[in-house]
């Protein structure tokens, strides 16, 4: 016999996940309840009346308020179901767990590379960067140089040439959100412990301008970091050449790194939604949140790498969080987020 097609996640829920596709008119016997229209697999069912106005539960989470009175049996979704605010319990360090760190002795243990300052990437590659949309296709065919003819078999212990591309830096806002938050992304990526070195190719005309990084984070030239823009080296042509040549002077210390066994604590994992469905929430996402302790424990750390999406349940974060200065953070991004969006940016 099959098991109920439908799925209760809390007892404080008025709806339930279908768990497969329902059709209307099906008897869910163990809600005493009847479906009132087509159900597809993933949605929602009332399981009690929910007035216009009131909120649809599931988790016991708040995730909207009924647009129209839903009868018990209803389908539940955008056509009925519209967003609203409302007050958050943010219960800072509420629901705290303490999850106890293993001693290094006994902690997991992973290949990486060893960077000079300490940290440990999972791979080793050599990045190039525009600083502006311009440069995007000269960076592109810089790497495409490396990827697609065969030069990196001689560099085992590389494992690509990667292009970064981005769609900003062009007539840009030099509004400080606008491109210090640029900056720290750029060099965020020239700087990850999975980078072993970075060429950063500008136009020359750009807002974004590579001195205006360099001057950010200090000036910095050496054998794994090296900088150019197309207007002073000679055109489109002229640059790639150029990077192709800067790169494969890098290839032979990026290959000198090799793997070597570290401890887990020098794992950072970022989670981030790759497509959500109605299964996402009750499967994947519990799964990843469980793995991610079994990482804590082993002393690595986690990112909720996508920030929108906890747009609306921080009150959730603030509740595991150690502290009020914790629980903070997160509630500052959202506040900065709300004025940010709320200017029309």
């Amino acid at each position: 016999m099959l098991p109920a097609p439908v799925l209760r996640l809390h007892a404080k829920d008025n709806v339930l996940i279908a768990t497969r596709a329902v059709a209307a008119e099906t008897s869910l016997a163990d809600f005493d309840l009847v479906t009132r229209q087509d159900i597809p697999a993933g949605h929602k069912v009332a399981v009690s009346a929910i007035p216009i106005g009131q909120p649809i539960r599931k988790f016991s989470q708040i995730i909207g308020f009924a647009s129209v009175d839903i009868a018990p049996g209803g389908h539940v979704h955008v056509h009925n179901c519209a967003m609203g605010n409302f007050e958050r319990d943010y219960a800072v360090g509420a629901d705290v767990r303490n999850i106890g760190v293993l001693a290094p002795a006994d902690q997991a243990t992973f290949e990486g590379y060893v960077r000079p300052d300490g940290r440990v990437g999972t791979r080793n590659y050599l990045a190039i960067m525009p600083s502006v949309n311009c440069s995007a296709s000269v960076v592109r065919a810089i790497a495409d140089a490396f990827n697609a003819g065969g030069e990196l078999d001689a560099f085992p212990n590389i494992d690509g040439v990667v292009g970064f591309t981005h769609g900003g830096g062009c007539g840009q806002n030099s509004h400080p959100d606008s491109m210090t938050n640029m900056h720290r992304v750029l060099w965020g990526f020239a700087r990850h412990p999975n980078v072993a070195g970075a060429l950063l190719v500008g136009l020359g005309c750009e807002a974004n301008q590579i001195s205006f990084l360099l001057d950010a984070y200090g000036p910095e030239s050496t054998a794994g970091f090296r900088t150019m823009n197309i207007q002073t080296t000679g055109g489109t042509r002229a640059t790639v050449e150029e990077g192709i040549r800067l790169i494969r002077e890098m290839l032979p210390d990026a290959n000198a790194v090799a793997r070597e066994r570290v401890c887990a604590s020098h794992l950072t994992v970022a989670l981030q939604c790759g497509g959500s469905d109605g299964y996402s929430g009750i499967t994947a996402n519990p799964a990843l949140g469980s793995a991610i302790d079994r990482l804590v424990e082993h002393g690595g750390t986690g990112i909720l790498a996508e920030t929108p999406e906890i747009y609306g349940a921080e009150h959730l974060l603030t509740r595991r969080a150690v502290s009020p200065e914790v629980a903070e953070k997160p509630l500052e991004r959202i506040r900065w987020w709300e004025d940010y969006a709320g200017g029309g940016h």
